[in-house]
């Protein structure tokens, strides 16, 4: 009836330092900059988030303080993809399907909180993979703001999940769509001005 659902991240730093160089994933400035022309790739990060889940109407009964209700769950298998280069046709798939249980069109969202890692590649997909999920909808141009923790407090891993899911919950409480750290411009082949996304470099009422 009640379950604490927890996200843990404290590797080993040298561990993580030399694996993410040997990718080639790791930003040589020491800044996380998701969707950002900048970006040059990610900062291992470390944390831990946890969240009480109940049944809505057991929360409801219970008297409990509700911060936010899970609608739906996406999942797919990234087949032809890789560990730095997702593949947008996996991400799609997942993104439809919770939509399609959600009951909800991609254009009733003003907030996405991204995986955005800030790894050129990685960010590039991601973006596609939305915009082609948002094509065949009636949008307004930067009426869905874009988002990734990671910005802030660097890939934590493990707890990459918790980081987000915690982002999205404060920025429902206190009515704000975030900025996303370190950002000024995307790369112009997005063309994300010519579409429903904006990326913001300050606060904004929601």
């Amino acid at each position: 009836d009640v379950m604490l659902a927890v996200g843990v991240s404290r590797p080993y730093p040298l561990y993580t330092q030399m694996g993410f160089a040997q990718l080639r994933a790791l930003s040589p400035t020491g800044t996380c900059s998701p969707f950002d022309e900048a970006g040059n790739g990610l900062v291992v990060g470390e944390g831990a988030g946890i969240f009480v889940l109940k049944r809505l109407d057991d929360a409801i009964a219970d008297g409990n303080t509700i911060h936010g209700v899970i609608r739906s769950i996406g999942l797919s298998n990234d087949v032809g993809g890789r560990l730095l280069a997702p593949t947008s046709e996996g991400q799609l798939r997942a993104m439809r399907a919770a939509y399609a249980v959600a009951g909800w069109e991609p254009e009733s969202v003003g907030l996405v909180e991204c995986h955005a890692t800030g790894t050129a590649v990685g960010d590039a997909i991601e973006v596609e993979s939305l915009k082609q999920l948002w094509a065949e909808t009636k949008w307004s141009p930067a009426q869905c703001t874009l988002g990734s923790v990671k910005s802030n407090i660097g890939h934590t891993l493990t707890a990459a999940g918790s980081a987000a899911m915690l982002k999205a919950v404060l920025a429902l409480k206190h009515k704000q769509l975030p900025p996303t750290a370190s950002y000024k411009h995307s790369p112009e082949s997005w063309n994300l001005g010519e579409s429903p996304f904006v990326v913001r470099s300050a606060p904004e009422a929601w």
